[in-house]
């Protein structure tokens, strides 16, 4: 193919997963956050330098590429594993050992449980583990396993299921203590009732299995079905769930996998520092401003800095972000990022920018663009800083997150010195 051809396929700017083929043939599967933009990527000139000599053999020879949008990046990375169990594209698989790759499992007891289990691990003609678990079902490989842990982290915040090592037994004392102290936490299931633990296994499987539309539609029957016999908190939880599968913010930390796993940056080395700001104020009042570090795909959080925003006008975030970036320059005790990523669009890009220049330090600098729902929309000029947008992402909403939470903590500060 040729990145001329790109035109024939009308590709979204939405999350879901793509398929290179030749003929009716898969040559690989793949997900993104952006049908256009991740695909756009595979014509790039340094696509060599990157991604390596198999993946421009499959572009070469694919004539074709298909596509499947998911509403969600969390969906697209379940499909795109079921998809790679079906086709088995050699570019997906070849050359690696099937055995080293993570497995979602459900196991077939009384109380399921959902874990995560490397191939080398299971017997997949038996369903069996090598430490004699029974698997009723199990869903993968999963190229990353970092992002199926993330997965499963996020999937049990909608539909809290056990993952503890040992099989659930609630009839022992000390095991039922411990499913009560998870509980008290919020790890497990905050009631449990088997019947209604089941349905919440089968929404998990569902999930898992890339049948993401076939969820939502079984929610909305349950939900449905809960009022009618005015069981109205199952139908409230219903609603939530189908509530939070369209409103995740937390799916922007699962990264493109082949970003992800074979980025080698030109001109930089592995250890990458990336910087990520926010700011958050409520009517001007309790600003924050906060930096976030990542390297090489993982958050820093020793590193991270919190700054009490001064002397800006209110709810001008234009000031206040170069106000946390001046202040920032000012502790040569800490080391220079090689990137900069700011939140919102080239404005603050290019205030972020003029501070740097001002202080004479030349660094790129990424600005994320969120949609209407707070979503990473659009990535400017990750390209030209030699930096994965996933990782520009992951910098952007851990400074979202964090700025959230110190904002939080100064309001609940601030409140408790007016009562006094």
């Amino acid at each position: 193919m040729q990145r001329s051809e790109l035109a024939n396929f009308s590709l979204p700017d939405t999350p879901g997963v793509y398929l290179f083929k030749q003929g009716r043939k898969v040559l690989y599967v793949g997900k993104a956050t952006s049908l256009r933009d991740r695909v756009r990527s595979y014509f790039d000139d340094d696509l060599i330098a990157t991604r390596g000599p198999r993946i421009v053999d499959m572009v070469t020879k694919a004539d074709r590429v298909v596509y499947e949008p998911t509403p969600t990046v969390l969906e697209a990375l379940v499909r795109e594993a079921a998809l790679i169990k079906k086709y088995q594209p050699k570019a997906n698989v070849e050359g690696k050992d099937d055995k080293t790759f993570l497995y979602a499992v459900i196991t077939d007891e009384e109380i399921p449980r959902v874990l995560a289990v490397r191939g080398k691990d299971i017997d997949f003609k038996t369903k069996h583990t090598n430490d004699g678990q029974v698997l009723k079902v199990f869903y993968g490989p999963f190229p990353s396993g970092t992002q199926l842990r993330e997965a499963l982290r996020i999937i049990r915040r909608i539909f809290p299921f056990f993952d503890t090592p040992k099989p659930v037994e609630v009839k022992n004392k000390s095991q039922s203590a411990k499913i009560e102290f998870n509980r008290q936490i919020g790890q497990y299931p905050r009631s449990f009732e088997l019947k209604e633990y089941r349905r919440t296994i089968r929404n998990v499987a569902l999930l898992l299995s890339g049948r993401g539309k076939e969820l939502r539609r079984t929610l909305e029957r349950d939900m449905k079905r809960a009022a009618k016999e005015e069981r109205f908190e199952d139908a409230a939880s219903a609603r939530r769930a189908l509530f939070a599968l369209d409103h995740l913010q937390d799916v922007s930390l699962i990264k493109d996998d082949a970003r992800y796993s074979n980025l080698k940056t030109v001109g930089k080395d592995s250890n990458m520092r990336i910087e990520g700001y926010d700011t958050a104020h409520l009517s001007g009042t309790s600003a924050i401003g906060v930096m976030t570090v990542v390297e090489d795909g993982a958050l820093v959080k020793k590193e991270y800095r919190t700054f009490r925003i001064r002397g800006v006008q209110k709810n001008d975030d234009i000031a206040s972000l170069k106000e946390i970036l001046s202040r920032r320059l000012n502790h040569p005790e800490w080391p220079l990022p090689d990137v900069v990523v700011v939140d919102g669009g080239r404005v603050q890009k290019k205030a972020a920018e003029s501070v740097l220049a001002e202080a004479g330090v030349k660094i790129p600098v990424v600005a994320v663009v969120k949609d209407e729902r707070h979503r990473p929309r659009e990535v400017i000029g990750a390209r030209a800083a030699g930096v994965a947008e996933a990782d520009a992402v992951l910098a952007n909403a851990e400074a979202h997150r964090f700025s959230l939470a110190r904002h939080r903590a100064a309001r609940s500060t601030a409140l408790r010195g007016s009562l006094k």
